[in-house]
């Protein structure tokens, strides 16, 4: 089912299968791309129980092993929702039979969606229902639609950063980092930038990136509390995914404990975690 937000500047629309934001205009223009299978099949899919790829897709507790895809299963399942109003609603997704089955774990992740004048606000939060320590990644992966030349956009941080980049071999991560070119604080974007999978950046000191078409502000993403930042496309494709994450993919030498993996979170039993982007369109 398809749920449409709208306010007297913007509006979204978002699936309930993966509580997936597919639109959001302002204008009459859509800032989120349109799918085109050539490229990809997702707009903004939801990374939960895990951001990225495991090492072999399993990992390991309590001396079993489990399999989880690539990015987790919130994307693939349909949302509950729990509260809809003309410019917000509330979405939610409970542990069941077949979540136990790849994540033993009792939990509820709600996803909220409210439009403030020209901006979206994502509230993430996760509830562990379990009766012990819950470790789990969630991450955001907006696709912003790219017209025109893609080398006509750049990315603008808020702070002065050295933008070092983990590289990803096989989806895992190699052990090797290399340094993004920036001019005046500025990435300037071109696809070559992308050959080797995304960029992925560390503990930045900025939690806000402004989008800049032919240097001019197009929209900017907000993203406090996040550690992480994937910066993502694909070969000569028209958009381009800005993905704050707590949390990250396997490195090739991980031993496949969950608990020892790299950024991942742990949640006490009955305790909430809670996290929130804002997308601003300019």
């Amino acid at each position: 089912m398809i749920i449409t937000l709208s306010n007297t500047k913007i509006s979204a629309s978002i699936n309930t299968i993966g509580a997936e934001l597919i639109q959001l205009k302002k204008d009459n223009q859509n800032y989120i791309w349109t799918v085109d299978e050539v490229f990809w099949n997702k707009t903004s899919p939801i990374l939960f129980p895990i951001v990225g790829r495991l090492k072999n897709d399993s990992y390991t507790f309590k001396n079993k092993s489990y399999s989880l895809p690539r990015h987790g299963f919130a994307r693939n399942f349909d949302f509950k929702i729990e509260n809809k109003t003309k410019n917000s609603a509330l979405f939610s997704l409970k542990s069941n039979a077949e979540t136990l089955q790849q994540y033993p774990f009792e939990f509820e992740l709600k996803m909220e969606y409210r439009l403030t004048k020209n901006s979206l606000e994502i509230t993430y939060l996760v509830s562990n229902k379990s009766n012990e320590v819950m470790p789990f990644s969630i991450g955001a992966h907006p696709a912003f639609a790219i017209e025109d030349t893609f080398s006509d956009y750049s990315l603008q941080f808020n702070e002065a950063e050295e933008f070092v980049s983990y590289e990803l071999e096989n989806e895992q991560f190699s052990n090797s980092f290399r340094k993004i070119n920036s001019e005046n604080g500025q990435i300037n974007l071109n696809y070559s930038l992308f050959e080797k999978d995304a960029l992925v950046f560390k503990h930045l000191k900025s939690e806000k990136l402004l989008l800049l078409k032919n240097k001019q502000p197009h929209l900017s993403v907000e993203f406090e509390g996040f550690p992480y930042l994937g910066i993502w496309t694909k070969p000569n494709a028209p958009f381009l995914c800005i993905e704050p994450w707590c949390g990250l993919a396997d490195n090739i030498n991980h031993n496949g404990n969950i608990f020892e993996k790299e950024g991942i979170q742990l949640l006490n039993k009955e305790s909430k975690f809670l996290r929130e982007i804002v997308i601003n369109l300019l």
